[in-house]
């Protein structure tokens, strides 16, 4: 035993050695972490203005501290009960239907068999992830235009339609439409985790279930998705604590007059009530219950996981 103590002890590596030879990783590790502190964490003092009324000339020592007083007003205004309502239908419904869809296009990525077809897929999948949202509504706006759109036109020639459908211009379709293509745009960039981890599955599985006499479809079930559960369930908390969310630039760019009913979400109610009316007390308060609201959900989630016998995420 002493000789095998001995012997651990003259591999095992002091931690000034291992950073001397593995600093450039830990400078580049630098970037990031300085991206958070300011971003993220030095920001954090600047959240007391949701609790005063906060004068930009008169700064935060001149403010007159008001407690809860721009809270009570925020869950009184119906337009905040009304972004509110929006934002947590949109959102949910954004879950719904677009959480399953990256985890079904890794499974199809990962069922190709020619490499060299797997990898231009993958390009052309991940492409609109990196679009602006100014330029897929711009897109998005010349294909569905009732009379002149490509869609529109395609579907009359085959006979489908007899008229143009609204597909942005009237509020049902335009949140059909809305949700899809907010789908299209994140399906490919968010697989690209799942991928990740069927990588890390273990080929003897995939051999055992053969020898049993699988199939493929019977290797995804009984293989596959349990073997990446945890990502599952890890990345379905992360997206929970961003069902208070909402994205200004997507939503503005695909509103208009027609669909406002729908289109008013909390990013939209934080610009124009809060933003471009210089009420930064306003636009803190509800950014400051959006973030309290997420945080409960992640817990609560996690919590709810572990019940289930996952790992969580805290």
């Amino acid at each position: 035993m002493q000789g095998k103590t001995d012997g651990n002890k003259k591999h095992k590596v002091p931690w000034k050695s291992y950073l001397k030879s593995n600093w450039q990783m830990y400078v580049m590790l630098l970037v990031p972490i300085a991206f958070v502190i300011i971003f993220k964490y030095a920001a954090y003092p600047g959240l007391r203005i949701a609790f005063m009324n906060y004068k930009p000339a008169k700064g935060y020592a001149g403010s007159e501290f008001v407690g809860l007083q721009i809270f009570q007003k925020i869950f009184k205004d119906r337009d905040f009960i009304r972004a509110l309502k929006n934002s947590l239908a949109f959102n949910f419904l954004d879950l719904l239907v677009g959480f399953p869809v990256p985890i079904i296009l890794a499974l199809l990525l990962n069922e190709l068999r020619f490499p060299r077809y797997k990898k231009v897929s993958q390009t052309i999948l991940y492409l609109p992830h990196f679009l602006s949202w100014v330029i897929i509504a711009s897109v998005a706006l010349n294909l569905f235009k009732p009379e002149t759109g490509l869609v529109n036109i395609l579907l009359r020639n085959a006979g489908m339609i007899d008229k143009g459908i609204p597909f942005l211009t009237e509020k049902w379709h335009w949140a059909v439409t809305y949700l899809l293509i907010g789908v299209w745009q994140n399906m490919g960039w968010g697989s690209i985790i799942y991928l990740a981890a069927i990588t890390g599955i273990s080929p003897d599985l995939y051999e055992a279930a053969t020898i049993d006499g699988a199939g493929r479809l019977r290797k995804i079930w009984n293989v596959t998705l349990p073997c990446i559960r945890g990502t599952m369930v890890t990345l379905l908390i992360m997206n929970l604590g961003r069902v208070m969310g909402s994205n200004f630039e997507r939503l503005d760019s695909f509103g208009n007059v027609q669909v406002k009913d729908f289109q008013y979400q909390l990013a939209i109610y934080i610009y124009e009530k809060g933003l471009s009316g210089g009420n930064f007390s306003r636009a803190t308060a509800v950014g400051l219950f959006q973030s309290l609201v997420g945080l409960i959900l992640v817990i609560s989630s996690d919590r709810v996981s572990k019940a289930l016998g996952e790992d969580g995420l805290l």
